[in-house]
């Protein structure tokens, strides 16, 4: 069973920095799709990073400068580096798996990030 299971979230004040992690069970981060995710109450979830198995990665315009989603292989982990941090970047942070055999894709239990002003 894919399991992708989040830590790293807190409280932080703006411009600051937290680096969230999506530990995965049950598949190879490294070859799958990884996307982070975020939905603040009462909006849509957005995709704010994605990194692919052959490690391309991509960004919003929102937070593209200011995220990095990178991959440790032997840890099979994907990282969430967040800098410069708004307010508006208050949200519960969510690590979706998407593996490339069958395109199921795996949700985890989400982590909450605020960010105070």
């Amino acid at each position: 069973q894919v399991q992708p299971v989040e830590s790293g979230g807190g409280l932080v004040q703006a411009g600051g920095s937290l680096r969230l992690s999506c530990a995965a069970s049950g598949t190879t981060v490294s070859n799958n799709a990884i996307g982070w995710y975020r939905q603040a109450p009462g909006k849509q979830r957005e995709l704010v990073a994605v990194i692919t198995s052959t490690g391309v990665t991509n960004y919003p315009d929102s937070v593209k400068g200011r995220f990095t989603i990178s991959r440790d292989n032997a840890k099979n982990t994907v990282y969430l580096q967040m800098n410069s941090l708004k307010p508006e970047d208050t949200a519960v942070y969510y690590c979706k798996i998407t593996v490339i055999s069958n395109f199921r894709a795996y949700w985890g239990q989400g982590t909450q990030v605020t960010v105070s002003s």
